[in-house]
């Protein structure tokens, strides 16, 4: 072991200075503060969604001393992935990470959940990233370097009542997420996920409004609290730097403790 390449290390390794992100669905809830952890680490932040620009959003990456993009897209129209990934290669000259953070959740009783709530989640939650990821890869292998991070969820390992597409989606974004590393990691990519437990989102809305359900959450997190954005930022700068560049096909649990229990 040489002690030299020991001293090499340094917290520079989670810079992310003069680096791409593309965060989809980044200007709300979860989404936007993947986008400002990102921003505070140094990188430019490329964000399409649904909803056009934000001026908070923007107002708060730009403070970071960064440049931010907005694009008005449905990510699930034909040719849209493509077109996203040509627009943040013009605007910024490549795409050296992809966040595939955008995802929906239609709640509704098992005999009542039928094609009309599966197939919209189908496409945003798992075809879509497919997608987006296939097109950065083509900029990525080229440059042998790269990063894809899939928001995935705790409902990746578990099942989940009133919204069976959700859990399918999440288990089959882990199994790409595995599937992409074992395809890109010999072009130096990392393909990586974050699995965040309880936090306070319009998916969970009507779990925190109800006193009973939320008390049931709390009493399975060894934490003994609903997650805060903040404790989601640091696993996000670190699957997004060269402090991970040896970490691949992983899904990083961010839960409190959830899963254990």
């Amino acid at each position: 072991m040489s002690l030299n390449a020991l001293n090499e290390f340094s917290l520079d390794f989670f810079s992310l200075k003069g680096k791409t992100a593309i965060v989809t669905g980044g200007n709300s809830g979860l989404g936007l503060a993947f986008s400002l952890a990102l921003a505070k680490a140094g990188a430019n932040l490329f964000i399409p969604g649904l909803i056009e620009e934000d001026e908070e959003t923007r107002r708060l990456i730009e403070q970071q001393g960064v440049s931010v993009e907005f694009m008005a897209v449905d990510i699930t129209e034909k040719g849209a992935p493509a077109r996203v990934v040509a627009a943040c290669q013009e605007r910024f000259g490549g795409v050296d990470i992809l966040v595939n953070n955008a995802g929906i959740c239609k709640l509704n009783k098992v005999m009542s959940f039928g094609r009309e709530d599966w197939d919209p989640m189908i496409s945003v939650n798992l075809t879509a990233a497919f997608e987006l990821s296939f097109e950065a890869a083509k900029l990525m292998i080229p440059q042998k370097s790269g990063k894809i991070i899939n928001i995935c969820s705790l409902f990746s390992y578990l099942g989940g009542q009133w919204s069976p597409a959700y859990s399918t989606t999440k288990h089959a974004l882990a199994g790409f997420t595995k599937a992409y590393c074992d395809e890109l990691g010999q072009y130096n990519i990392q393909v990586n996920g974050i699995a965040p437990g309880y936090f306070p989102t319009k998916i969970t809305d009507e779990v925190r409004k109800n006193p009973k359900l939320n008390r049931r959450v709390i009493n399975h997190i060894p934490a003994n609290r609903w997650g805060e954005m903040q404790d989601l930022m640091g696993a996000m700068v670190f699957l997004a730097s060269r402090a991970s560049d040896y970490v691949n096909g992983h899904l990083l649990v961010v839960d409190g403790g959830y899963l254990v229990r």
